[in-house]
């Protein structure tokens, strides 16, 4: 069941949540009436577009290709409900620019893109202050070539990661974005990922993992696009062919992450098992990224929450095993996320390690009539710490992606995570209480 949530709260706790005047519909964004007006919009030289989003109030249409969507209003000192912005764009790579702020109010702004791509969030500017932030993201649909498509699940069909537009949502305590300019980028080091729930960009609140956060490090020399699906295997993602649609976009000099593992333990056809079929795929994996000129990072899989006493019980088998060894065997870098995430939990404890996980009362969303207790997705607070854990990994490794860090990354401890109850989220405007496939 998905419903949409009409109120803002900021993210404060993994065990409780107080959705205020929320509303359950069958939307996946808040439902109100469109402005229309006169389109103010500006191209530019390289094929860049410029939106003045203090005077646009285009609703988006078939017609348009661009405007303020899903029912959503320009956002002003009267009006700071989250808004959707979208942009009809062929698949690729933009540079995006936004200006945060506002000339009549001071302003506290989360700027996402897509299915909940963490761009930037608690961005506070003072009335007549502007903050621009100039990022590259992906924009991606089923087509590989004509008649060809990836086989989405029927769950994935209104995902914004997979429709013809580039969306924004423009979120935050009192949220001003004043322009927004979408250029084509073919210059960006690409970051491919290839994985399951515990990498996916999470469509709806509160399920999200740390691949949706990993954009909000890199500067624009470098494009996150996450392919990583619910369910997902080393196998299936083949089948369905998400890896024939990475690789129609794959370019000399990118780099391609892969983490399956949870899934893989559930096969049980011939051949199945950490060193057979799943160490085979994670070597087809590395042989054809390296034939094609790009570079390719193993991860372990993240960890369960489960405990023996006060230490961590593994979940995993052979299967973290298994990708060090086909790592060693090919020479390939290896992030042991497994290892980091197990240091997390052991951290907080067997109590208080929910705080990374979806763990929610009845009641805490409309129409959850049953408690969410799930051991294995993330919240976004589990989901942000993930993402540290794995920048860490390309700095232990030395990796030149280290040089792209966006000014302002602080070096990161898995065994002394962040306080959960600091974290500044904002609910996104929409949440689903289906559990993500894949366990």
């Amino acid at each position: 069941m998905k419903i949409a949530l009409k109120a803002l709260v900021v993210f404060t706790s993994a065990a409780t949540a107080c959705m205020i005047g929320c509303a359950s519909t069958g939307a996946s964004a808040p439902v109100s009436s469109a402005a229309a007006g006169t389109a103010v919009e500006k191209t530019l030289g390289e094929g860049a577009r410029y939106f003045d989003l203090t005077k646009e109030k285009t609703a988006y249409s078939d017609d348009t290709e661009y405007g303020w969507d899903y029912g959503t209003k320009p956002q002003s000192k009267k009006n700071k409900t989250p808004a959707y912005f979208s942009v009809k764009v062929p698949d690729g790579n933009y540079k995006v620019t936004f200006e945060v702020g506002a000339d009549s109010y001071a302003a506290n702004t989360t700027v996402r893109v897509e299915s909940r791509r963490l761009l930037v969030q608690d961005i506070n500017t003072n009335k007549g202050e502007t903050k621009s932030f100039t990022f590259v993201v992906h924009k991606r649909s089923p087509v590989i070539s004509e008649g060809n498509l990836v086989r989405i699940k029927p769950r994935e069909h209104d995902y914004l990661n997979w429709d013809e537009k580039l969306t924004f949502e423009f979120n935050g305590k009192a949220p001003a974005v004043k322009s927004v300019t979408v250029t084509p980028d073919t210059e960006a080091v690409t970051l491919f990922l290839c994985g399951d729930s515990t990498m996916v960009d999470g469509e709806s609140e509160p399920w999200s993992s740390w691949g949706q956060m990993f954009p909000t490090w890199f500067n624009e020399k470098v494009c996150v696009a996450n392919y990583a699906e619910s369910g997902e295997t080393s196998t299936s993602f083949q089948n369905e062919k998400r890896w024939e649609k990475v690789l129609s976009m794959l370019k000399e000099g990118d780099y391609v992450f892969v983490e399956f593992g949870h899934n893989d333990e559930k096969d049980n056809f011939e051949g199945a098992g950490p060193f057979m079929n799943y160490s085979d795929n994670l070597r087809m994996f590395v042989n054809v990224t390296r034939e094609r000129k790009a570079n390719i990072i193993l991860l372990t899989p993240t960890e369960r929450r489960f405990f023996s006493g006060p230490k961590a019980k593994g979940s995993h088998g052979f299967y973290p095993v298994a990708v060090k060894k086909v790592a060693e065997e090919l020479n390939v870098p290896v992030i042991d996320i497994t290892q980091m995430t197990t240091d997390m939990i052991e951290k907080y404890g067997p109590s208080e390690s929910t705080h990374f996980y979806v763990h929610y009362p009845e009641g805490s969303f409309p129409g959850q009539q049953n408690r969410l207790k799930d051991e294995t997705h993330f919240n976004p607070f589990g989901a942000w710490e993930i993402s540290k854990c794995v920048v860490m990994g390309l700095k232990q490794m030395n990796s030149p992606l280290v040089a792209y860090l966006r000014e302002g990354w602080v070096d990161f401890d898995p065994k002394n995570p962040d306080k959960w109850d600091a974290f500044p989220w904002i609910w996104a405007p929409s949440a689903d209480v289906r559990k993500p496939d894949g366990n």
